[in-house]
């Protein structure tokens, strides 16, 4: 179940509105969860913590200034988009995944939950032509190729001063190696320093601007 509270607690900003929306995406992603196998039977039980609060982990790293226009690669079943999407109404979410069932649901779930601001589309990260400030993505690689894909996809339009133009890995277990073997410059957040969950006890967000 959404723990409203907690998501009060977290982001004190949040609307009624917002709290509706995600009430109404742990219904509807269950209902189809329930015809087409997304995730399994386990994380649908815990479908608030391991999938749409390990998302809004992203945002208590870094608030998406207005107007951003974020990539989501690998969304699966639009996670961490979706919930990004929910909170951060101002912004442009573009949601990709190479599999078309998986789209098919994502499209599904942004018409039941009238996310104008986002779109989906299957296709590979390296295919596409647009530019956006940021990107994110839940543990869909290794870093090193994941960074292949999409390090020529950023904007030159700065929106923050606190970071760069980049992405936010949703990532767990000891990264160095997978950080050295990519030799890129990486910032690493400990989900547990804002969630209090066992679940979070080695999962990070990993930060990699984009200029590398």
């Amino acid at each position: 179940m959404i723990d409203q509270a907690l998501l009060q607690q977290h982001f004190p900003l949040i609307s009624s509105k917002q709290l509706d929306q995600f009430s109404q995406l742990e219904v509807a992603f269950l209902e189809w969860n329930s015809k087409i196998n997304m995730v399994s039977r386990k994380d649908t039980d815990e479908l608030f913590t391991r999938h749409i609060l390990h998302s809004l982990a992203i945002a208590k790293v870094f608030e998406f200034p207005n107007q951003s226009k974020i990539l989501d690669v690998g969304t699966g079943g639009g996670f961490p988009g979706i919930p990004l999407a929910i909170l951060f109404p101002n912004c442009h979410f573009h949601l990709v995944d190479s599999i078309g069932k998986k789209i098919k649901v994502v499209n599904d779930l942004i018409d039941q939950l009238a996310l104008t601001h986002v779109s989906a589309e299957q296709i590979r990260a390296e295919k596409l032509k647009n530019k956006y400030h940021y990107v994110v993505s839940r543990a869909v690689t290794r870093l090193h190729p994941f960074y292949s894909w999409v390090h020529n996809k950023f904007e030159k339009k700065q929106l923050s001063d606190r970071f760069a133009n980049g992405i936010f890995y949703l990532k767990g277990g000891d990264l160095e190696d997978e950080i050295e073997e990519s030799g890129l410059f990486c910032i690493q957040h400990e989900i547990k320093d804002f969630f209090d969950n066992p679940f979070f006890e080695t999962k990070k967000v990993l930060f990699v601007p984009g200029n590398q």
